[in-house]
């Protein structure tokens, strides 16, 4: 069962959920796509309540140079955030790679390349 109240400005959306025996809920899809949960929550006893929070971490250089670039293709709203989300998901992925790739030219089973071969001579 779902219900909307109306608090002054802001709009509480309840919704009743079971606890299993092993003490787990299931967070409804509309909350947890609404606040944006990745992959942990920070939990909170605030004034005999429990307070569930996604974990957003800082935004760090990466996030920063994502989202200049995200908006200097011209996405904004939904779209920018969605696209931000799926960006910011490759990075990993990609220095996991990265550093695969750095072992292996570490023991000599792959081409490696130089700073020099990457960026150039200071020269340019």
């Amino acid at each position: 069962m779902s219900r909307k109240v109306q608090n002054g400005v802001s709009t509480i959306i309840k919704k009743r959920i079971s606890v299993s025996q092993k003490r787990q809920i299931t967070i409804p899809i509309e909350f947890f796509k609404s606040i944006g949960v990745d992959k942990e929550v920070d939990c909170y006893l605030q004034n005999n309540a429990i307070v569930i929070r996604p974990v957003h971490e800082n935004m760090g250089e990466f996030d920063e140079q994502i989202l200049a670039d995200l908006i200097s293709q011209g996405f904004s709203g939904q779209e920018l955030l969605a696209r931000f989300k799926k960006t910011r998901h490759q990075i990993r992925p990609a220095v996991e790679n990265l550093l695969k790739e750095t072992h292996l030219a570490a023991e000599g089973k792959a081409p490696f390349s130089t700073y020099k071969d990457v960026f150039g001579s200071k020269d340019k």
